[in-house]
């Protein structure tokens, strides 16, 4: 079961509500929020049901969610968000993720969310993000905006993307980790799910990607997360 919070309102500020599975991060993120005189976070909470509880008690004006939750639920940052918008459909949400790729942003943006920040970003970053959500606008750093209006202008898209296009967003998230070099059991643990269940998304991954074994999707995992540095 998530974390559930206290939830505090103030109508003279704008009502912020975090969720991410990192204690830590929440309290720095609780901190750098509450320091602005006209911003306040409201609750907070760990995984995507304490969220939708904490959020209908809560009554935020913004929504800020870490894409990679905790999988009690079987629910990630990208399913929260269509979720929210489902039963919030003018609340703003703004992501704040450890993913810097473009497709993740994509599918955020795609979901639901007005705003996608890395979270190695500065602080000063992630509040002017905040406030152009709040604005109205769509927050993406200008790497990424060119990478995605690229593709959308591109006449001739790279065969490959078009495949890592049919994994599903737990799938695309295992696979870039396996790329990153990380092992079943660190995806696991660091997803918060089981070793049988991170083993099922490497199966649908080979079969999505037409590779024979686990050797072929290593590499190919390797080559596209390199591939994407000389891209950015």
């Amino acid at each position: 079961m998530g974390n559930k919070k206290q939830h505090t309102t103030n109508k003279d500020k704008v009502n912020i509500f975090i969720v991410d599975d990192h204690p830590i991060v929440r309290q720095g993120l609780t901190q750098l929020i509450n320091n602005e005189a006209d911003l306040m976070v409201c609750g907070q909470a760990e995984d995507a049901h304490t969220a939708m509880e904490g959020i209908a008690a809560g009554y935020p004006d913004m929504v800020i969610v870490d894409l990679s939750l905790q999988g009690t639920y079987g629910t990630n940052g990208i399913d929260l968000i269509k979720n929210i918008k489902v039963h919030y459909p003018n609340l703003y949400i703004l992501v704040l993720s450890m993913h810097d790729e473009y497709l993740f942003a994509e599918r955020a943006i795609r979901a639901g969310a007005k705003g996608y920040v890395i979270k190695n970003e500065a602080t000063e970053i992630l509040i002017a993000a905040i406030r152009r959500v709040l604005s109205g606008r769509i927050y993406l750093n200008d790497r990424m905006s060119e990478s995605i209006l690229n593709r959308f202008l591109s006449s001739t898209p790279r065969a490959y993307d078009l495949f890592i296009e049919n994994l599903s967003n737990r799938e695309l998230e295992v696979f870039q980790l396996i790329g990153q070099g990380w092992g079943t059991r660190q995806i696991a643990e660091k997803l918060h799910l089981s070793v049988k269940t991170i083993e099922t998304y490497r199966e649908n991954i080979k079969v999505k990607l037409n590779l024979k074994d686990a050797s072929e999707m290593l590499r190919q995992a390797i080559q596209w997360v390199h591939s994407k540095k000389f891209r950015k």
